[in-house]
């Protein structure tokens, strides 16, 4: 299709970005955030490069993949722009250029296709065989099978905030019961921030960890007894070397059953004699969260080295 076409066809963002190598705004794109079933083709060719099953929330605030659906519909070429050395990713097909792909993503490819959403279309599952992408179908039906088994399972989320967001996400993430672990930036007042505003102080969000959970495993009020044992709660912003509001103790509640369990926990450690303080703990209502950029996700999974936070026995 030439040049002329295909700027009938596309939108200017999705020529700007397929043809011109352009990038849209994190956050502010149509996929970035998409928890339906399906599929993802090449807004130009329509051929399938990307699946649901595969997607996953990396904090970047783009459409995140671990794998290509169809490794042959992709090729990667180095990219030496912007002073910058990364690997292109652009469509087979088409020549569109789609993102960009790293190696910080989650096992097992330990890959994360960052892709533009202005470079794809989305066909969810229920219209697959409608769209002439009825092959696919069966990923879908073999999910529904699964989750059909699995349904029962009653998933509750907790938030806290201790200090360096890796050391407590390191220790959260390692208990039964524990089904997920997101690091990123609560109870401040600016809207998608980044590591570099929140570590300056400049936007009232702490460093958290949302955690969830299946209470049928591990319940609320044994995350609260692992929250108080694994930082100091008694200093006012700020944990060992770490100072500021973004580093203070707090207990963001999802619920009145929360608030309240985390109202007792404050009571009972002060009454434990672990501190001869009391705690300066905020137990405050749960309000947006912003997962942080990919690269903190899981840190010290990804690096080896000494943990900075360590477990005390109360």
């Amino acid at each position: 299709m030439n040049k002329k076409d295909l700027k009938s066809k596309l939108t200017p963002l999705q020529y700007n970005v397929t043809q011109e190598c352009g990038t849209e705004k994190p956050f502010q794109n149509e996929f970035w955030n998409n928890k339906k079933p399906g599929i993802y083709v090449d807004v130009v060719s329509g051929k399938p490069l990307f699946c649901s099953l595969d997607k996953f929330d990396s904090g970047t605030g783009w459409p995140s993949f671990t794998r290509p659906l169809v490794e042959d519909n992709i090729v990667e070429n180095e990219d030496n722009s912007n002073s910058m050395t990364r690997t292109e990713v652009k469509s087979k097909h088409a020549n569109s250029h789609l993102g960009h792909v790293f190696e910080d993503g989650p096992e097992p490819s330990g890959l994360r296709y960052c892709i533009n959403s202005a470079s794809l279309r989305f066909i969810s599952a229920e219209d697959l065989e409608k769209e002439g992408y009825g092959e696919f179908k069966r990923f879908f039906d073999l999910q529904a099978d699964t989750s059909s088994r699995t349904d029962d399972k009653k998933v509750e989320t907790a938030t806290f905030a201790a200090g360096c967001f890796w050391g407590v996400e390191a220790i959260l993430n390692k208990l039964d019961g524990v089904l997920e672990t997101t690091v990123g930036y609560t109870g401040g007042y600016a809207n998608n921030p980044t590591y570099e505003l929140v570590s300056m102080g400049k936007t009232g969000h702490a460093e958290a960890v949302q955690v969830k959970f299946d209470p049928t495993v591990i319940s609320y009020e044994k995350l609260l007894d692992y929250f108080w044992r694994l930082h100091d709660p008694t200093t006012l912003d700020r944990q060992k070397y770490d100072v500021g509001t973004q580093y203070r103790s707090a207990i963001f509640y999802h619920s009145e059953e929360q608030r309240i369990a985390a109202e007792k926990s404050k009571e009972n450690f002060d009454h434990s004699g672990a501190f001869k303080k009391k705690a300066v703990t905020e137990i405050t209502p749960a309000t947006v969260f912003y997962p942080a950029e990919g690269y903190h996700q899981d840190y010290y999974a990804k690096n080896k080295g000494r943990v900075c936070h360590t477990l005390r026995d109360k």
